[in-house]
Protein backbone atom coordinates (compact mmCIF):
# COMPACT_ATOMS: atom_id res chain seq x y z
CA UNK A 1 0.00 0.00 0.00
CA UNK A 2 0.93 3.27 -1.06
CA UNK A 3 -0.43 6.32 0.37
CA UNK A 4 -1.55 9.38 -0.91
CA UNK A 5 0.94 11.40 0.99
CA UNK A 6 3.90 9.92 0.02
CA UNK A 7 2.72 10.14 -3.26
CA UNK A 8 2.32 13.54 -3.13
CA UNK A 9 5.72 13.88 -1.12
CA UNK A 10 7.57 11.94 -4.25
CA UNK A 11 6.51 14.38 -6.58
CA UNK A 12 7.59 17.44 -4.29
CA UNK A 13 10.71 15.88 -4.14
CA UNK A 14 11.33 15.24 -7.55
CA UNK A 15 9.31 18.95 -8.41
CA UNK A 16 12.85 20.53 -6.14
CA UNK A 17 15.42 18.35 -7.67
CA UNK A 18 14.42 17.65 -11.24
CA UNK A 19 13.14 14.15 -13.06
CA UNK A 20 16.19 11.98 -13.96
CA UNK A 21 17.84 8.81 -12.88
CA UNK A 22 19.73 10.04 -10.03
CA UNK A 23 16.36 11.75 -8.46
CA UNK A 24 14.28 8.31 -8.55
CA UNK A 25 17.88 6.43 -7.50
CA UNK A 26 17.78 8.78 -4.08
CA UNK A 27 14.25 8.12 -3.64
CA UNK A 28 14.36 4.27 -4.05
CA UNK A 29 17.08 5.06 -1.17
CA UNK A 30 14.28 6.63 0.71
CA UNK A 31 11.16 5.36 0.10
CA UNK A 32 12.93 1.14 0.36
CA UNK A 33 9.45 -0.30 0.42
CA UNK A 34 8.25 1.10 -2.59
CA UNK A 35 9.08 -0.30 -5.95
CA UNK A 36 10.32 2.80 -8.66
CA UNK A 37 10.44 2.38 -12.23
CA UNK A 38 11.87 5.40 -14.39
CA UNK A 39 10.69 6.18 -18.12
CA UNK A 40 9.24 8.30 -20.83
CA UNK A 41 5.86 8.95 -20.88
CA UNK A 42 5.30 8.24 -24.14
CA UNK A 43 6.10 4.66 -23.12
CA UNK A 44 2.67 4.45 -20.94
CA UNK A 45 -0.08 5.69 -23.80
CA UNK A 46 -3.70 5.49 -22.62
CA UNK A 47 -3.22 5.60 -19.33
CA UNK A 48 -4.06 7.79 -16.24
CA UNK A 49 -1.36 9.13 -14.21
CA UNK A 50 -2.39 9.58 -10.36
CA UNK A 51 -0.08 12.70 -10.66
CA UNK A 52 0.44 15.07 -13.19
CA UNK A 53 3.27 17.66 -13.49
CA UNK A 54 4.34 19.87 -16.58
CA UNK A 55 7.76 17.70 -16.13
CA UNK A 56 6.36 14.16 -14.98
CA UNK A 57 3.50 12.25 -14.50
CA UNK A 58 3.25 9.33 -11.51
CA UNK A 59 1.44 5.96 -12.35
CA UNK A 60 0.84 3.67 -9.20
CA UNK A 61 2.44 0.00 -10.12
CA UNK A 62 0.55 -3.61 -8.62
CA UNK A 63 2.80 -6.44 -8.63
CA UNK A 64 0.32 -8.54 -6.62
CA UNK A 65 -0.19 -10.60 -9.33
CA UNK A 66 2.85 -12.48 -11.76
CA UNK A 67 2.98 -9.28 -13.65
CA UNK A 68 3.56 -6.32 -12.92
CA UNK A 69 -0.20 -3.59 -14.05
CA UNK A 70 -0.60 0.14 -13.51
CA UNK A 71 -3.74 0.81 -11.40
CA UNK A 72 -5.49 3.55 -9.85
CA UNK A 73 -5.56 2.16 -6.29
CA UNK A 74 -3.59 2.97 -3.69
CA UNK A 75 -4.39 0.37 -1.22
CA UNK A 76 -3.12 -2.22 -4.38
CA UNK A 77 -0.14 -0.34 -5.15
CA UNK A 78 3.54 -1.77 -4.19
CA UNK A 79 5.41 0.92 -7.04
CA UNK A 80 5.41 4.23 -8.66
CA UNK A 81 6.58 4.49 -12.28
CA UNK A 82 8.40 7.76 -12.27
CA UNK A 83 7.27 8.93 -16.29
CA UNK A 84 9.62 12.17 -17.35
CA UNK A 85 7.52 13.99 -20.10
CA UNK A 86 9.66 15.27 -22.88
CA UNK A 87 8.82 18.50 -24.36
CA UNK A 88 7.41 18.97 -28.04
Amino acid sequence: MITTNQVTAIAAEIEASGVDESTVSALRQQYQSIHFTYCMDDDLPNSKPVIEHKDFNLYLIDSREHCLCLTNDYDVATGIVVAEIIPE
